[in-house]
């Protein structure tokens, strides 16, 4: 039987085809040796609100440290979360699903406020997050199965492939952009299928202000569908 696995860098409150990529998922294996990368998907994302999108983003120490991996990036003060949480719950107080979801979410945003570094809250987040979502796939860290020392060294490519042989994979999913740089050599010697996202044709669901905007934040989609958002997660069948 084919084991599919993920291994992609954390993100903070990701869309939702970063959701249904691990929805297709057995496993995730978080890719946080890598350089952070400023202005990126690492700490921050969008919410929809009546003046438009808005960014959340989490603030990092990142001054005068352009080399830090993203396991090594500290998260800068602790307000951060509540006023994440205040610009929710102004840009959603009217979404349907706003009084069962939202006291979910704080908690678990609150939670995740108590670590100090970024790929920990994400991991969090992300963890919790999928179990609410029903995603019962995996979840590790790159250095739970290569010693961490060793990571940064290693060819991008070979070091994803031997993830993926890690957790016994048969097949690797991985977003489109990487087919700009993937090398399919180490995956093939290890009998490992690639095989690509395709993040067109997701359906439009109930969505407060304005035209559709598919590109926000999960949250989006969990405060304004609630129970449904599982099943909106992909294309349909």
């Amino acid at each position: 039987m084919a084991r599919t696995v993920v291994v992609t860098q954390s993100n903070y409150l990701p869309w939702r085809g970063w959701f249904d990529m691990l929805r297709q998922a057995d496993a995730l294996v978080i890719l946080d040796s890598v350089q952070y990368t400023r202005r990126d998907w690492r700490n921050r994302n969008r919410i929809k609100t009546p003046q438009g999108l808005v960014w959340l983003t989490v603030p990092v120490e990142a001054k005068g440290k352009y080399h830090q991996a993203v396991d090594e990036t500290r998260i800068q003060g602790r307000d951060w979360a509540e006023q994440h949480l205040r610009a929710i719950a102004l840009a959603y107080a009217r979404a349907r699903h706003h009084a069962e979801v939202f006291p979910w979410l704080e908690a678990v945003l609150r939670a995740a406020a108590g670590e100090e570094l970024l790929s920990r809250m994400n991991e969090r987040l992300i963890r919790a997050f999928c179990d609410r979502l029903g995603l019962g796939l995996s979840i590790t860290r790159d250095a739970d199965h290569i010693p961490r020392a060793e990571l940064p060294g290693l060819d991008p490519s070979e070091r994803l492939a031997a993830l993926a042989e890690a957790v016994g994979a048969t097949r690797y999913l991985s977003g489109p952009a990487a087919q700009a740089y993937l090398d399919p050599a180490p995956f093939a010697r290890r009998g490992i299928e690639i095989a690509w996202m395709d993040y067109s044709g997701y359906p439009p669901y109930p969505q407060l202000w304005g035209e559709f905007e598919p590109a926000v934040s999960v949250v989006d989609l969990m405060l304004n569908t609630g129970p449904e958002a599982p099943r909106l997660l992909g294309r349909p069948d």
